[in-house]
């Protein structure tokens, strides 16, 4: 019976948006096209596989206590793919440096190779789940306040061997995988309080980025990450955004805008026009901002949806790669994962049904009250049953029905750890 109220429902939707000129069908084909990049580190608060026992530094912090979080590759591995299957479509996966499979041994992060992610290649392909990754400077003795901007040159050279060596990793991984695989460069260098040397430390970083990206590769993309400040790193941030789209725009590298590395009076959806303009592609990770604090559980609110609706309007589907960064330990983290993944999906889907044909007309004609009025009109259009029939159509939960399930693998599995 609840299969019949679905597919009734979007029958009538259906024909609601036929009537704004809106196809639901293409715009389902469209959204099942659309991959998210998961983000391994909400599975265990950004611990790692290093085994050092050290804290989280580098302007970075995970508050919260939740009981049951994944120790190892393999609850991290069996969390990844619960949530995964309860959000619809075909996704990826994210990985930073430090959860590479190390097998016990101390390897630095300028030793790090391909075999310590050999695991995760296999696993990936059997799951049919491709991988990113990412370069890890944070939480480490030798990060400290500069990596890669660091005018120790024993430092800084540490920190480009590192960076270089995961290039190799993502290019490794692309191969394997038969899609190239994005990997995100993102340092916490900057400085507590005042600095009388903001040119050097760019200048340095320039150079670094400069030596790291020499090797060419073919199946794998960088890209390029800013922030406004971190945690103890208030008063300079030595790769601000002003830095990596000026780097990126001459370099020809991919930028990347993570919602919480802005003022919180920025909209990041009117970047996107702009950086399109001049860059090949942008990396999008999503998450929700609370005053100062970047990495809450992404929700179906205004930004994360100006956003996805910006994505569409620019006709940028291809080139625009959405991954998720946020870590929420005061909750489930396989529920932080659904919910985060599943709103930014919901945020989707309405932008692909968007009359946007009409807008445009009207806004061509100078009709500015039609196009306010469609524009508030279509905010009510019934996009959620779309949305239940591609739930449907996936065969995952559809509305709340993944709650219980979250909470069963939470009885049986993460509270006996």
């Amino acid at each position: 019976m609840k299969t019949q109220l679905i597919e009734e429902a979007y029958r009538i939707a259906r024909e609601r948006y036929a009537a704004v000129g809106v196809d639901t069908d293409e715009a389902l084909e469209k959204l099942q096209r659309v991959s998210l990049s998961l983000h391994c580190w909400q599975a265990d608060d950004v611990t790692g596989f290093e085994n050092r026992g050290g804290e989280l530094t580098g302007g970075i912090q995970t508050t919260g206590n939740y009981p049951g979080k994944a120790r190892n590759v393999e609850e991290l591995r069996a969390d990844i793919l619960k949530a995964a299957s309860y959000i619809p479509g075909t996704h990826r996966l994210n990985l930073h440096e430090i959860y590479g499979e190390f097998g016990g041994e101390k390897v630095d992060r300028n030793e790090v190779e391909v075999k310590h992610f050999a695991g995760w290649i296999e696993w990936a392909r059997a799951h049919g789940m491709k991988l990113d990754f990412n370069s890890t400077s944070f939480s480490h003795p030798k990060s400290g306040s500069l990596s890669l901007s660091n005018p120790d040159p024993e430092i800084r050279e540490f920190w480009i061997e590192h960076t270089r060596r995961c290039r190799a990793i993502a290019e490794a991984m692309g191969e394997a995988q038969g899609d190239p695989c994005i990997m995100n460069l993102w340092v916490h260098d900057g400085s507590k309080d005042l600095t009388v040397n903001r040119m050097l430390y760019r200048e340095l970083l320039r150079d670094s980025l400069d030596r790291i990206f020499e090797q060419k590769y073919d199946h794998m993309k960088d890209c390029i990450e800013s922030k406004v400040f971190g945690i103890g790193l208030e008063s300079y941030t030595v790769g601000s955004n002003d830095f990596y789209i000026g780097y990126g725009a001459s370099r020809g590298k991919i930028v990347t805008l993570d919602t919480g590395h802005f003022h919180p009076t920025e909209l990041v959806a009117d970047k996107l026009s702009s950086l399109l303009l001049f860059t090949p592609e942008v990396m999008l990770h999503v998450s929700r901002p609370v005053r100062w604090d970047s990495d809450h559980v992404t929700i179906m609110n205004d930004d994360t949806l100006e956003l996805c609706k910006e994505i569409v309007r620019c006709d940028a589907l291809d080139r625009v790669h959405i991954g998720l960064d946020y870590f929420d330990a005061s909750i489930n983290r396989i529920g932080a994962y659904v919910i985060g993944s599943r709103a930014t999906q919901k945020c989707m889907m309405q932008a692909l049904l968007e009359p946007l044909a009409k807008l445009r007309a009207y806004e061509a004609d100078g009709q500015g009250f039609e196009r306010l009025a469609l524009l508030e009109e279509s905010k009510s259009l019934p996009w959620n049953a779309v949305w239940d029939m591609f739930c449907l159509k996936n065969d995952v939960p559809v509305g709340e029905e993944f709650i219980a399930d979250v909470q069963r693998y939470e009885a049986e599995v993460t509270s006996k750890r």
